[in-house]
């Protein structure tokens, strides 16, 4: 089995270690092998982004819609093959992983479009003829940071926007699902970057995190993840005068009042605890019911969640349904996954 490099300057190199990529639905699956890069090649991928900075910045808009075009293209023609690696190494079922890469796709064709959009305002300055121009520069080097339970639409939300400004990107994807993060580093060093503008560097967030963090290199961090390690994120980019966009986890509220409808209370609320693998950052952690409501709905639940399997994530019996077709998932930004319970049971997951 050949190893998955990270992608540093234009080219793929072989990283100080590497790591296996299990499918956790499935131990016996080894997705593949993935290189882990140290410290030492962290600080490479930040110098090679750091030189590419300037050239990017200053690219024209039209060279910046076609790569994203480009990226979103291929994603989009390999939804499917993109989406069973997706519920492979994540153990979401596979509607949701092709759900998910088609919103991937979705979101480069967005800021393609907003590539030729960039736009700057003319004011009059209170100077007889003189005018005031505002315009909207890249801040250089972003390092990203992203989480396992969406392993190809978070990366894309954050990659595409920083591509499409004029920024240089140092990509580190969580360990846990590092095999769609390669996947997408393969389909952007084929969309026509310039060596340097986009790289990939796969390890832990002791080693690559920590150098991202640390480097004065670095203009600006965005990270999704634990609230812990956000708080670490920005103390330390505070502490440098570093720009930083946090994303973190919540213990969210679902509410069932006394007039719900009893049975779209329970779908709602076992959709939002347990689909998606029960790892979004809007996931159900919390039921709150009110008293006139309460004991029909925790019976209702109890029936309900008895119905729940937990199996291999590409198993037959979950399909897109015909409420949501091939036609709608291409055209929203928003996904939505049908999954069919033991009992036959539709539930919508998004």
């Amino acid at each position: 089995m050949s190893v998955h490099q990270n992608y540093i300057a234009g080219a793929w190199s072989d990283g100080a270690g590497v790591a296996a990529n299990i499918n956790p639905s499935d131990v016996a699956d080894v997705v593949g092998e993935y290189a882990l890069a140290d410290a030492a090649q962290a600080q490479a991928a930040i110098a090679a982004a750091k030189n590419a900075a300037p050239g990017w910045g200053t690219s024209g808009i039209q060279q910046r819609h076609d790569v994203l075009k480009a990226v979103g293209d291929e994603i989009l023609a390999r939804k499917a093959e993109l989406g069973t690696l997706l519920a492979r190494e994540e153990g979401k079922t596979l509607p949701e992983g092709i759900g998910e890469t088609v919103r991937a796709a979705q979101i480069f064709h967005f800021f393609a479009g907003e590539a030729l959009r960039l736009a700057g305002e003319k004011l009059p300055s209170v100077r007889p003829g003189l005018d005031v121009e505002i315009t909207r520069e890249p801040v250089g080097v972003v390092g990203i940071i992203t989480p396992w339970n969406f392993p190809i639409a978070i990366p894309a939300w954050k990659i595409a926007p920083v591509l499409c400004y004029g920024n240089t990107v140092v990509f580190k994807p969580a360990s846990l699902v590092p095999g769609c993060a390669w996947a997408l580093a393969d389909i952007i060093h084929r969309a026509g970057l310039p060596d340097g503008v986009f790289n990939l560097v796969m390890g832990g967030g002791g080693t690559v995190g920590d150098a991202i963090l640390n480097s004065p290199d670095v203009a600006a961090v965005t990270f999704t993840g634990s609230v812990e390690t956000g708080r670490r994120v920005a103390a330390t980019c505070a502490g440098r005068m570093a720009k930083f966009q946090l994303e973190m986890g919540g213990k969210n509220p679902f509410v069932v009042l006394d007039d719900a409808d009893l049975d779209t209370a329970v779908e709602c609320a076992v959709n939002g605890a347990f689909f998606s693998t029960g790892q979004r950052c809007t996931a159900s952690s919390r039921l709150i019911a009110t008293e006139g409501i309460h004991d029909r709905f925790v019976d209702a639940m109890v029936a309900r969640m008895k119905g729940l399997v937990v199996d291999n994530a590409l198993k037959e019996g979950t399909h897109i349904g015909p409420a949501v077709d091939e036609g709608q998932l291409n055209q929203d930004l928003d996904y939505i996954a049908i999954a069919k319970d033991e009992g036959g049971n539709v539930v919508h997951g998004g």
